[in-house]
Formats: C-alpha cells, sequence, structure tokens
C-alpha cells in the first residue's frame, strides 16, 4: 500500500508540476491535476468493458453454433440447414 501512495503522490506532483509549467498558473495546475486522474477513470471504466468483450471474442471456438457468417445483409447462422446459407 505504501509503494502505491508513493506512486501516487509522484502522478499528482508530475500533473501539478508539468500542469504549472505550461501555464504558469498555480489555479490551472491545480484543476487539471485533479480533472485528468478523473477522466483517467472514466476512460478505464469503458475500456475495460471493451477489452472484456474483446477477450470474450477471441475465446470462443472458431465454428461455434450460432456463429455468424457470411457479409453484407445475407448474414445467417452456421448453424443453419445448408438450403438457408445457399439461398443467401
Amino acid at each position: 500500500m505504501a509503494k502505491t501512495l508513493s506512486f501516487g503522490a509522484m502522478h499528482v506532483g508530475i500533473a501539478f508540476g508539468l500542469g504549472y509549467a505550461f501555464t504558469g498558473s498555480v489555479a490551472t495546475a491545480g484543476v487539471l491535476t485533479v480533472v485528468e486522474p478523473l477522466c483517467n477513470m472514466v476512460a478505464h471504466h469503458f475500456f475495460e468493458g471493451w477489452w472484456e468483450r474483446r477477450e470474450h471474442v477471441r475465446a470462443q471456438p472458431a465454428g461455434e453454433e450460432g456463429e455468424v457468417v457470411g457479409a453484407g445483409a445475407g448474414l445467417v447462422a452456421a448453424s443453419s440447414p445448408p438450403s438457408q446459407i445457399m439461398a443467401c
């Protein structure tokens, strides 16, 4: 836990220092120091959801029942009889 807190303090210090160096404003640097991690937390939430869906799709074996094959408007399930697949 001490390592995590130390890293967090370092991150805040770097964010504030860079914000101040670029803007010359303590207020702007302070706002950037707070807003940037909040934006990263929201982005991380959506990234994790995307990553989980991506991993789930990659873990499915090829040819699994109900898998969609084909392209365009004529998509059919791979478990459909051949007559339906040919009709597309």
